[in-house]
């Protein structure tokens, strides 16, 4: 990475390590009660700007990071909070477009450890690590100031931190069964959930959903009086094609149709988080019925995305790339991305995952590209079992396309030299492929070993 002050990165870890002394962000207890207090010391931050809030289970960063690009190439100053990380945690609050600063992230927890401890101190339980977290980014928007924050939901939507911002375009990625321990494995009360982000008179940005999900959101957006403008119906992808590096766009928007849209970006989920990120942008400027946004500025906010962790290529023959999947509706939209755009002769998947995870789910949604199977962990405490994950794959892909490496450098070393036996049938090194994937941290984890700085 970018050389940083050795005292500085020594400060930054030593914050890291006393908010790691908080409830993680894999403990819950539903109630703002606590993030509210804190803001209303503050004098209330998150309302100094407009918000864009993004909800949903897959999809969110990268539509954060488009409607950041956007809203930035057009001429605003924009914050972007996000999570998970996956390298620092600085990657978190972004101001600019870019990661702020580690010694700006020591000085936004020091502005706001005093206010932390009195809110601590007024019964209950302590704040939790992304409430924290949340409220450096709220008070490190607005000291900076921003025009606009994008907003990424940490877990759920009505009792998430985030949602005492309430926003005037809320999006609403595509919702599916994750963190059932959190939230259950009832679709349309995860919904309900998330549809809590949907505040009176805002505008609601809705991607396509199951049926019974676009109700639980539709009823919503009655109950607040929102605008609705959902995706297949006020606004869609109209053309797709596969190009050299990403794909070629045709989108309708709110106000009109934007074309030629070069997206650097793999897979027809990412066209369709494309599409959100437009509609919401027009909806944040007011677009719509014929007014339109400048289209050369939405090609060149596109052309100029950064999505790290997203089918992301790391290194050259062979291919190799890392995906931030790590529920089973994700690993399905990379299986599809990998199957269409793609012509892998061979591909081999390194797969480490959380302890929590649907590890089945997200194997068997691999099984249909993947050749072989390296099974790893990553460094989390939570990460599953190398054995455990193991005997999973076995059952799901099979005996004899199943390989273990407990260290994730050797999984993907091993990875690769399978993936070059390709060249030994004669094949040329292009069929030949490895996608390391099946959780944020693995994905992170593995970026770091191929040397490619936090974005």
């Amino acid at each position: 990475m970018s050389v940083v002050d050795p005292e500085v990165l020594e400060a930054l870890r030593a914050v890291e390590a006393e908010l790691n002394q908080r409830w993680p962000e894999t403990k819950i207890e539903p109630s703002l009660e606590r993030i509210a207090a804190l803001v209303d010391i503050l004098g209330e931050p998150q309302r100094t700007y407009p918000v864009l809030h993004v909800a949903g289970t897959n999809g969110k960063s990268s539509t954060s990071r488009m409607i950041d690009s956007l809203l930035t190439r057009i001429g605003l100053r924009v914050g972007r909070y996000t999570s998970p990380h996956l390298q620092l945690v600085t990657e978190r609050i972004a101001l600019d477009g870019s990661p702020i600063a580690p010694a700006a992230y020591v000085d936004a927890y020091t502005d706001l450890r005093p206010y932390v401890s009195i809110v601590d101190e007024l019964g209950g339980p302590a704040m939790s690590k992304f409430e924290v977290l949340t409220g450096m980014a709220f008070a490190a928007f607005a000291d900076a100031p921003v025009e606009a924050a994008v907003i990424e939901v940490g877990l759920g939507g009505s009792w998430d931190a985030t949602n005492v911002a309430d926003a005037k375009v809320a999006v609403v990625c595509p919702i599916d069964v994750d963190h059932v321990e959190y939230l259950g494995d009832d679709v349309t009360a995860i919904a309900k959930e998330k549809a809590g982000i949907v505040k009176p008179g805002s505008v609601a940005v809705l991607a396509e959903q199951r049926p019974e999900v676009a109700a639980v959101l539709l009823e919503r957006c009655a109950e607040v009086d929102a605008t609705v403008a959902r995706q297949g119906l006020e606004f869609g992808v109209l053309e797709r094609k596969v190009a050299v590096g990403g794909q070629m766009l045709k989108l309708q928007g709110l106000g009109g149709v934007y074309d030629e849209i070069f997206l650097p970006l793999h897979g027809a989920h990412q066209a369709g988080n494309a599409v959100l990120a437009l509609a919401a942008v027009e909806a944040f400027f007011g677009a719509g019925a014929g007014r339109q946004l400048d289209v050369e500025a939405i090609r060149e906010g596109f052309a100029g995305l950064v999505v790290p962790g997203r089918l992301e290529r790391v290194r050259q023959a062979p291919s190799v790339f890392v995906d931030a999947a790590h529920n089973p509706h994700g690993a399905r939209a990379l299986a599809a991305a990998l199957d269409e755009e793609f012509d892998f002769r061979k591909l081999v998947a390194v797969v480490g995952v959380m302890a929590d995870k649907d590890a089945r789910g997200i194997l068997e949604a691999l099984d249909s590209v993947a050749s072989e199977v390296v099974v790893t962990r990553n460094s989390s405490p939570r990460a599953m079992d190398v054995d455990e994950l193991a005997t999973i794959a076995r059952e799901v892909i099979g005996d004899d396309r199943v390989l273990v490496e407990p260290r994730l450098d050797d999984a993907i070393e091993t990875a690769v030299r399978l993936a070059e036996e390709i060249v030994d049938s004669g094949e040329p090194m292009s069929g030949a492929g490895v996608v390391v994937t099946g959780s944020v941290v693995t994905v992170g984890e593995a970026r770091a070993l191929f040397g490619k700085e936090p974005a």
